[in-house]
């Protein structure tokens, strides 16, 4: 066999070293900006980016922290938003007591600036993987800290979390080389509890939240992708106001009555807040609007089911929402009667 000279070595190291990377480096979400500034600054508006932070970010969002703490006993921010912030500390447990041990609300509440209990008094490792981060991987632990379960490449979601790993897009920006896929399933891999079927858990009279791929499944609309209303790169509540493009006749008859003179949209009554995040604001008013759309006129329609199995019992929305959630929320001294007599009319 023919020897290698310390000069065959050395090429033979310049070449491998040539060899193009893999597709698998994250690049990180900053090397997006130079060519997709319009999208970065949306994502960046979006909320995404903050589902997880460092506190070196979070401390100059102006959130009040669980009693006791200061910004030096705090290593992330969960959230903090638009709904709610939780709090982690140096060890990477989420925070639920106050410092010295004593019970404490340590949920913040960020629309009515409220505090909420979150496991009381637990020690809770966070294990939000992989819906809080980008590249998630199951093993090891962040930053080396015991109750950070897993590691990632970005906190909070990324361009990559979508958009799959850009070295090789970097390098030679292509769309041949970068994900892009506009599929219900692909946001529903986060925007989902107990995976994609469609029967969405509820508790406490609510429709639990990040439920959308469940819903949309379940509901009239299932076989539209998320991307018919919403551009994944900017807030939810920016989504397109496009339900005439469909419902063109029932659009211009809405508009001649009483709800459609003073201006109500259509999702005030198809896409009712019957969903909880953080915090209810009434009985039948949650703070997350639901996905269903299907509208169940019937003054005696339960929107819940609840079903046992091996002893345990769960409850789910069904495919459709009722009255009470519907019209209640705005006609607060009328009941499900009076709203199922008028509902039928209402286009």
């Amino acid at each position: 066999m023919k020897k290698l000279t310390m000069m065959s070595c050395l090429g033979l190291i310049f070449t491998l070293l040539a060899v193009p990377a893999v597709a698998t480096d994250y690049v990180g979400s900053d090397q997006c900006f130079s060519c997709h500034q319009e999208n970065y600054n949306d994502w960046q508006a979006s909320g995404h980016p903050w589902k997880l932070r460092k506190m070196e970010k979070a401390r100059y969002s102006k959130l009040p922290l669980p009693p006791g703490y200061s910004w030096d006993d705090i290593s992330y921010v969960i959230g903090g938003a638009n709904k709610k912030a939780r709090f982690i500390d140096n060890n990477g447990y989420i925070i639920t007591t106050a410092k010295d041990g004593s019970e404490a609300m340590t949920q913040y509440n960020i629309e009515d600036g409220s505090w909420s209990f979150y496991h009381k008094g637990e020690k809770k490792p966070y294990k939000c993987g992989p819906c809080h981060m980008t590249n998630y991987s199951s093993m090891g632990n962040q930053d080396g800290k015991p109750g950070m379960i897993g590691t990632w490449s970005e906190d909070g979601i990324g361009c990559e979390e979508c958009h799959g790993a850009g070295g090789d897009h970097i390098r030679q920006p292509s769309k041949k080389n970068i994900q892009i896929s506009t599929s219900a399933e692909s946001c529903g891999k986060c925007h989902q509890r107990g995976g994609m079927g469609p029967e969405p858990p509820a508790s406490g009279g609510f429709i639990k939240h990040h439920e959308q791929i469940n819903e949309l499944k379940a509901g009239v609309h299932k076989d539209l992708d998320c991307t018919t209303c919403h551009d994944p790169h900017k807030r939810a509540i920016l989504a397109k106001d496009n339900c005439a493009e469909c419902h063109d006749d029932v659009a211009k008859s809405f508009a001649k009555n009483i709800h459609g003179k003073q201006g109500t949209r259509c999702i005030e009554c198809h896409m009712p807040k019957a969903s909880k995040s953080a915090i209810a604001v009434s009985s039948y008013t949650g703070d997350v609007r639901t996905h269903i759309f299907k509208i169940n006129t019937d003054k005696n329609a339960d929107m819940f089911k609840t079903v046992e199995e091996k002893g345990m019992k769960s409850t789910f929305s069904k495919g459709f929402v009722t009255l009470d959630y519907v019209c209640l929320g705005c006609h607060a001294s009328r009941d499900r009667g009076w709203a199922s007599q008028n509902a039928k009319k209402i286009h």
